[in-house]
């Protein structure tokens, strides 16, 4: 195994890579660089294991584990074949490569992608498959190959708990993240009055309890040469903490409460979330102090009609002003004229996030007077 730093990319989605960035140091991750999606730092493998298990705003979690220089595709062939490639990959586990050329002599992506996979084939032994699990990335800027590998696998929202969801869904990663730039960290109550599958109140509630992300998945770490199996197991093993925080999630649709139930169970945090069906109109504060009322509605963009919308915000806004004085507010839609309908008092405004397609963004409140 390497015991030479290397540099450790998180991706995330552009627009959160501040938030990201704000995670990865709440964990002791030293970064180095934000850069447009995601974040740096240099590290060794089992920072890079402990990122994919603890982080919860990074989708992806890459090691870029080598360089040269290549200025047209004889001398890559050349230098890929001399590359240490089982440093790192073992000959019985398939991969794919996937290139992407920047500024570069070599501008063909798929030509460049062709002589890493023959390097990797003929020197290495490796099999190449394009829908291998393990993928091997390789991005040509200014001439230099930069070599990396994606460790994660599957995208790191897949936690393994969430199997039932309803229309369009929260990613968890975004949540997590939208949850961050409301000023959560796991010690205040949440509430979500339109909660769908569960994932807002689910993931504040493992942010209290301590609970790893990807303690109940496999990644791709794990089918590479630099994986310690015994020291990944200890780390799965961290101990959740106590909480006396009550988190709450209510959805007028049958369906989506019973989704979110199930989710909630398979996550492990029943016992500190209630689940129960209701409209936004019968909303109740919670006893104690203040928290957090965070909340996807429905947008025209994707589900229910625009003109319907309005009257939905309104009452939004009128339950949150009149029962929530002191909680502050997260609001998340597509549409600006729906979120003013709320009438709440909103931040200055928050860049747009790629959100299955639509561009959302995070309206969010100081504490309601």
């Amino acid at each position: 195994m390497s015991v030479e730093p290397f540099e450790i990319f998180l991706v995330c989605a552009p627009g959160l890579e501040p938030m990201l960035a704000e995670e990865a140091r709440s964990l002791g991750f030293p970064v180095s660089g934000i850069l447009p999606g995601g974040v740096t730092f240099n590290g060794l493998w089992p920072d890079v294991w402990r990122a994919n298990l603890a982080l919860r705003g990074a989708t992806r979690v890459l090691a870029r584990i080598g360089d040269f220089r290549a200025f047209h595709l004889a001398q890559l062939d050349k230098r890929a074949r001399k590359f240490d490639w089982g440093a790192v990959l073992r000959p019985d586990v398939p991969v794919s490569v996937e290139a992407t050329c920047i500024k570069s002599k070599i501008y063909h992506d798929r030509a460049a992608a062709q002589r890493i996979e023959t390097a990797l084939r003929e020197e290495a032994g490796i099999t190449i498959a394009k829908d291998a699990p393990l993928k091997v990335m390789a991005r040509i800027e200014d001439n230099l190959v930069t070599i990396s590998v994606d460790t994660s696998g599957d995208l790191l929202h897949k936690r393994g708990h969430k199997a039932a969801v309803g229309k369009a869904p929260m990613r968890e990663t975004l949540a997590a993240l939208f949850l961050r730039r409301c000023g959560y960290t796991g010690g205040e109550t949440v509430v979500d009055p339109m909660c769908g599958s569960g994932t807002f109140v689910i993931e504040a509630a493992e942010m209290a309890l301590g609970l790893l992300p990807g303690r109940s998945r496999r990644f791709a770490f794990e089918q590479l040469s630099t994986f310690d199996p015994d020291a990944v197991a200890a780390l799965r093993e961290q101990a959740p903490t106590q909480t006396s925080l009550r988190f709450y999630g209510s959805d007028r649709d049958a369906g989506a409460v019973k989704n979110a139930t199930a989710n909630a169970d398979r996550a492990g945090v029943s016992d500190v979330l209630q689940i129960t069906q209701a409209p936004i109109s019968d909303l109740a504060r919670p006893e104690g102090a203040p928290g957090l009322v965070i909340i996807n509605p429905p947008y025209g963009g994707r589900i229910g009609n625009r003109k319907m919308l309005f009257s939905l915000y309104g009452t939004v806004g009128e339950v949150l002003t009149e029962r929530f004085r002191g909680w502050r507010v997260g609001i998340i839609t597509d549409d600006g004229g729906l979120a003013k309908a709320t009438g709440l008092p909103f931040l200055p405004m928050e860049r747009a996030i790629d959100h299955g397609g639509l561009k959302v963004k995070l309206y969010r409140t100081d504490p309601l007077p």
